[in-house]
């Protein structure tokens, strides 16, 4: 995987850098049994009042279910096709298992069209395959982490991101998070082995605002140029600093803690992030 800058040949592309996209299966089309269509909102609520700014417009997108859980253990799947999805960083696996079925999983790096992938246990630790957090072996890197036992992977899931695999306590396997926190997790929670694939797309720059106009974002006025019955930070003589970073509500933008004190799984964090 590697990124591609542009010849300024109009001014979108003076300052693009994308990702080449090597790893895509070259005229594989998405899976028509795995689409669902997902309307707008335009930062909408069920009300019609807009509860998220900056948000509408972009481009029309299909919704690609994918396997979160690989809940069919021992069962082999064969990769069909590497595929783009609009709605994540990270690429997507077309895999058909040996009854036929079809499924999306999240694409690991390294993962090839033909391989062979299975889940379940005494599955072999080998990139795609998933495994009960008890059979990993230490210093492994695994994604899509379960933090509740047959609930599906919800950690380590974007583009590049993979979590360590450190140790063992008891009934708990210890990992490090790509955030850099250490925490415990049962070990009867499952993970897929290797780190998610297009890892270079931190890199990616847009080069115009009509690229993130595409994705529906839509523009956003600073807060300092604002007025102050608009905003906290707005008003002041000439060019303001406009103070410390508050919200629209007058909360701190920056450094306020917003996790709970009393929440139920600090008992599992053996270390924070690192700051």
């Amino acid at each position: 995987m590697a990124v591609k800058k542009f010849n300024p040949i109009t001014p979108g592309s003076r300052y693009r850098v994308a990702v080449t996209k090597s790893e895509l299966t070259k005229g594989a089309k998405p899976e028509k049994s795995l689409l669902v269509t997902i309307g707008s909102t335009g930062g909408r609520n069920s009300d019609g009042r807009r509860t998220m700014r900056h948000r509408g417009g972009g481009h029309k997108r299909r919704y690609r279910i994918i396997d979160f859980k690989r809940e069919k253990d021992g069962m082999t799947a064969t990769v069909q096709s590497i595929q783009y999805d609009p709605y994540r960083s990270a690429y997507i696996a077309l895999v058909e298992y040996t009854d036929g079925e079809k499924r999306y999983i999240l694409a690991p790096e390294n993962l090839e069209v033909g391989q062979q992938i299975v889940s379940g246990r005494g599955a072999a630790p080998e990139i795609g395959n998933c495994l009960y957090l008890a059979e990993v072996p230490l210093g492994a890197f695994v994604h899509n982490v379960e933090m509740r036992p047959g609930a599906g992977g919800v950690l380590a899931r974007s583009a590049g991101n993979a979590a360590l695999m450190m140790g063992r306590e008891e009934r708990y396997a210890v990992l490090r998070m790509p955030s850099g926190e250490v925490r415990r997790i049962l070990l009867t929670c499952k993970a897929t082995i290797g780190s998610v694939g297009n890892s270079d797309h931190n890199l990616e720059i847009m080069g115009k605002a009509g690229r993130n106009r595409w994705k529906g974002r839509r523009p956003r006025t600073r807060p300092v140029v604002m007025n102050p019955v608009d905003h906290p930070m707005g008003g002041g003589e000439g060019r303001a600093s406009g103070g410390h970073p508050r919200t629209r509500k007058g909360l701190k933008a920056k450094g306020q803690k917003t996790r709970s004190r009393n929440k139920r799984s600090d008992v599992l964090i053996i270390s924070r992030r690192s700051k």
